[in-house]
């Protein structure tokens, strides 16, 4: 699944509150893998303006362990639990760590929106080949929707990423 190098894989952790760049600095000593998404926000106050760098997810690490040495990483303190995906430690894929990595080297003031959808909500394609349809999500599936789409007079049913939908804000206002 995400087996990069030497059967290590990138897990993601569960942190003290404000904790994640503390626990970064000590796993960085440490010698462990890790990365802490930190996300690039303007802040102001009354005399000045600044960028300041906050985790992206709050209460949020990444790790990469070898598998056999996991357990080790809860024996760190600020580091609470695994999270965990059916059962087990989740595992975090090479590409998606790369793909926070890019996005926050292109983009400033970054915001994490879980999208609520549940079934019979109005939602719009907003990537692939079905982008800027509109349908009613029919099932949810993990991290996946199933959604219909009425078009030139016959329906149609997909399974897409949530990432690709949103809802449709006319019929929320």
């Amino acid at each position: 699944m995400s087996n990069t190098k030497d059967n290590t894989y990138w897990y993601v952790v569960y942190t003290r509150p404000r904790w994640e760049k503390k626990i970064a600095k000590i796993l960085d000593d440490k010698g462990i893998e890790n990365y802490c998404p930190l996300n690039k926000v303007r802040r102001q106050w009354k005399d000045r303006k600044k960028i300041v760098l906050e985790p992206l997810f709050k209460g949020y690490l990444f790790v990469r362990m070898e598998e056999s040495k996991k357990w080790d990483i809860k024996l760190i303190d600020g580091i609470i639990n695994y999270v965990y995906w059916l059962g087990k430690p989740a595992k975090v894929k090479e590409s998606e760590i790369n793909t926070i990595k890019k996005f926050l080297n292109e983009f400033e003031n970054v915001d994490v929106v879980e999208l609520d959808l549940k079934e019979n909500a109005r939602v719009i394609v907003t990537k692939g080949v079905l982008m800027n349809y509109k349908g009613i999500v029919v099932e949810v599936i993990g991290n996946k929707a199933r959604v219909q789409i009425d078009s030139m007079g016959i329906r149609l049913s997909a399974i897409i990423e949530k990432s690709s939908l949103e809802k449709d804000r006319i019929h929320y206002e």
